[in-house]
């Protein structure tokens, strides 16, 4: 198994850094923490490092979550089902100790509930960063400023509509890298990609200087393929939430595959 001792973990950015310099692009799978058990989401943990995973987002389950399709709603309901929360996550976190960056997934309200030193406990745990749904750049700028000047990159969404000057702005107070969203709508498995998404990722390229990784829809080696050939990396959500679901084994087959397409463009 991959393990690691939490002060030697790589950050997100290191981990880009690397991918760099081997021309290589980021492979980004999402589970959701306590699906399909806790027990099983450390071995998917294990197993999604193993099989080629740069870096993994893990979600906090959350009981209304707005950007969620049905897949990733369904996690979360039967994590949250089986007693998932803030602290029983960044217990699973602190025991499976995996040797890539982690990125804790969640919307505003579980975060701010589970107190002023959440994310300092989530570092702790061994979380490399944070992305919150619900906090675009200048909704709370006391609150962003905090998390900003915390231990964790802070990973900003990009919707396909963001004009660029607002993609400039997204990406000068965010770290890590940004998070495009390749469509508008919910989270979900999607039979095509959207064929804006090029001249989308393009703007994005010229207005940021972090890293850039695509989501939502990802769920074919030759869509992760398509997307890696313009994007720094490919993160994958609703379809690796369903693979988890029937198998730590499908989990990590389907991650192996996106690896193999990415790797052979």
């Amino acid at each position: 198994m991959s393990r690691t001792t939490k002060t030697d973990r790589p950050s997100i950015s290191g981990r880009f850094d690397a991918l760099r310099a081997s021309a290589r692009r980021a492979l980004v799978p999402y589970i959701t923490a306590g699906h399909p058990d806790a027990g099983r989401t450390v071995e998917l943990l294990h197993a999604l490092t193993d099989a080629g995973a740069d870096v993994i987002e893990l979600g906090l389950p959350f009981s209304d979550p707005m950007a969620d399709g049905p897949v990733i709603q369904a996690s979360s309901q039967q994590a949250l089902e089986r007693g998932m929360n803030f602290d029983r996550l960044l217990e699973l976190v602190s025991r499976a100790n995996v040797s890539v960056p982690l990125v804790l997934f969640s919307y505003l309200n579980p975060v701010i509930a589970a107190g002023e030193d959440a994310l300092r406990r989530a570092a702790d745990a061994g979380f490399s960063g944070v992305l919150i749904v619900d906090l675009p750049v200048g909704s709370d700028p006391d609150l962003e400023g905090r998390i900003t000047r915390g231990p964790l990159s802070f990973i900003r969404l990009v919707a396909p509509t963001t004009p660029v000057d607002r993609m400039r702005e997204i990406s000068q107070n965010g770290t890590g890298f940004v998070y495009l969203i390749s469509r508008l709508g919910v989270t979900g498995v999607r039979d095509e990609l959207n064929t804006e998404l090029p001249a989308i990722v393009k703007r994005l390229r010229e207005a940021a200087t972090l890293p850039v990784c695509v989501g939502f829809g990802v769920s074919s080696p030759d869509q992760a393929a398509s997307v890696a050939r313009i994007a720094d990396g490919v993160v994958v959500g609703s379809a690796m939430v369903r693979a988890a679901g029937e198998s730590v084994e499908k989990a990590a087959e389907l991650t192996a595959s996106m690896r193999a397409a990415i790797d052979a463009i």
